[in-house]
C-alpha cells in the first residue's frame, strides 16, 4: 500500500509574499502540487512540515494544500500575529507567512518537541524534503527514531565545490546539512547524473554515500501574459538572462559583451538585454553598473511568470554564461519554448540539452559577440522540433518507485 507522505515545506514558506520564486522554490511546490493531486486522487494521507521560529507545525492535506494557495498567490498573507511579529521584528515578511501557516497547522510544538508531533503520523510515513531546508543531523534522526524513511532532493554541491560563489559562511553551514544527509537520508534524489557525481563526491568525504537516484526534473510552463517593463521596447531585438544576480551566473560578462556593443552600433541597432532576476549576494560591483542604467540594459525583479513566458517567446536567445548549475532550468525552459539558448559548456547542459544550445566558453568573448549580433540582425530560423523536456510524471515515477 503506497505510503503517506510528510512534506518539509520550511523552504516554501520562508519564501512566500516575496514575489517571483526561485527554482528551487519552484520545484517544492511541484512537489506539493503532487502530492495533493495524489492525495485528492487517490486517498494517500499528505503532511507539511514547517519549521519556524517558535517550532514546528504539523499541517495535514487541507493545510498543506492552504500553502499551495498561498505560494500560487491565490490567497493573501495575514498580518502577524504578536508573537510572531515579536520574534520575526527582523523579517516581517516571513513573520507575517509563519504567522498565516501557523493558522493553517494540526498541531504546532517546540523545536525540541518534534518527535511528539511525528507521533501523529501514519505507520510508514515517508519524509520528502526537497529544499535544502530543515536538514540537520537531529532532525533527520528524529525522524528515522519515529519510523520515517527520509527521502531528500540534493540540487547540487555549489557552496563546497565552488565555495567562491557563495556568500561568507555558507559553505561550512552547507557541509554540516550534507554531513546530516550522509548520514541519515534513505535516499537522495539527483536531477542529473553530473549532479550525482559531485554530490556524492563531497557525501563521500563526509562518510558515507546514502542510495541514490537520477530523477530529471520535470519543467511546466505557465501561460503567456503580457510584459510590462519600464524601458523595454518590444519592437526591437532583445535577449534575455534569467536568474538572481549573483557571480556565479556571471552578469558581469554579459555587461562586458553589452558595453562592447554600444560602443559598437548606434542607439537604434543595439539590442536589448533583459536581466531578469533579483539582486543576490557578492555582487557589489555589478549591482553597481547596473545603477548606471548602461545602455541596451534592463533590469527586471520580480517578473510574473508568464510575463518571463513572452520574454522568452520574442527572445533572439537566452543567454547563459552561468559557471555552474546543478540543472540549468531556464535554458531547459528556453528550449521547451523553442526560444535559441546561448551558454557555457557546462557538462550539466550538455547532459540535459544535448546539441540544442549555441555553446561558447565565457573565456571567448569574440565569438559571443559575433553570435549575438548575427542573431539580432538576422532572427534564427524557427526548428522543426523543439527539445522534448522531461515531465514531472517521469520524476515521480523514478522517486516514489524507489522508496
Amino acid at each position: 500500500m503506497p505510503a503517506a507522505r510528510l512534506l518539509d515545506l520550511t523552504r516554501l514558506v520562508s519564501r512566500l509574499g516575496r514575489g517571483a520564486l526561485t527554482g528551487v522554490d519552484r520545484v517544492e511546490l511541484a512537489y506539493l502540487d503532487h502530492f495533493i493531486a495524489g492525495d485528492a486522487h487517490q486517498g494517500l494521507p499528505l503532511f507539511g512540515l514547517v519549521r519556524t521560529a517558535w517550532g514546528h507545525l504539523l499541517l495535514d492535506g487541507r493545510g498543506a494544500a492552504g500553502v499551495a494557495a498561498l505560494a500560487h498567490g491565490q490567497q493573501p498573507l495575514r498580518r502577524a500575529s504578536g508573537i510572531a511579529r515579536l520574534l520575526g521584528r527582523k523579517d516581517p515578511l516571513r513573520a507575517a507567512a509563519e504567522s498565516t501557516v501557523r493558522q493553517l497547522a494540526l498541531r504546532a510544538a517546540p523545536d525540541l518537541a518534534l518527535p511528539v508531533l511525528l507521533r501523529h503520523l501514519p505507520p510508514g510515513t515517508v519524509y520528502f524534503n526537497t529544499g535544502h531546508a530543515n536538514l540537520s543531523a537531529r532532525r533527520l534522526a528524529a525522524l528515522g527514531r519515529a519510523g520515517l524513511r527520509r527521502a531528500v532532493l540534493v540540487h547540487d554541491v555549489i557552496p563546497l565545490d565552488h565555495p567562491e560563489y557563495t556568500r561568507p559562511g555558507i559553505p561550512a553551514v552547507f557541509a554540516r546539512k550534507m554531513a546530516a544527509v550522509a548520514d541519515h537520508a534513505d535516499l537522495v534524489i539527483h536531477t542529473t547524473r553530473d549532479a550525482r557525481q559531485r554530490t556524492e563526491a563531497q557525501l563521500a568525504r563526509l562518510g558515507r554515500v546514502p542510495p541514490g537516484i537520477v530523477a530529471p526534473l520535470g519543467i511546466t510552463l505557465a501561460p503567456a501574459a503580457p510584459v510590462a517593463l519600464p524601458g523595454f521596447d518590444p519592437s526591437r531585438p532583445w535577449f534575455i538572462a534569467i536568474g538572481t544576480i549573483e557571480p556565479r551566473k556571471n552578469h558581469a560578462f554579459l555587461l562586458d559583451l553589452w558595453q562592447t556593443l554600444a560602443s559598437r552600433l548606434p542607439p537604434d541597432r543595439l539590442p536589448q538585454l533583459v536581466i531578469a532576476g533579483g539582486r543576490g549576494w557578492n555582487n557589489d560591483a555589478v549591482f553597481r553598473r547596473l545603477d548606471t542604467r548602461p545602455p541596451g540594459v534592463i533590469e527586471a525583479q520580480g517578473l510574473p511568470d508568464g510575463a518571463l513566458i513572452s520574454l522568452l517567446q520574442g527572445a533572439r536567445a537566452l543567454l547563459f554564461p552561468s559557471f555552474a548549475e546543478g540543472f540549468g532550468l531556464p535554458p531547459a525552459e528556453a528550449a521547451a519554448l523553442g526560444c535559441p539558448v546561448i551558454a557555457n559548456p557546462l557538462p550539466v547542459l550538455q547532459e540535459i540539452l544535448g546539441d540544442y544550445p549555441v555553446y561558447l566558453p565565457v573565456h571567448d568573448d569574440y565569438a559571443w559577440l559575433e553570435t549575438i549580433m548575427q542573431a539580432a540582425v538576422k532572427p534564427p530560423e524557427q526548428a522543426g522540433h523543439r527539445w522534448q523536456p522531461p515531465d514531472w510524471g517521469q520524476h515521480f515515477n523514478a522517486v516514489l518507485n524507489s522508496i
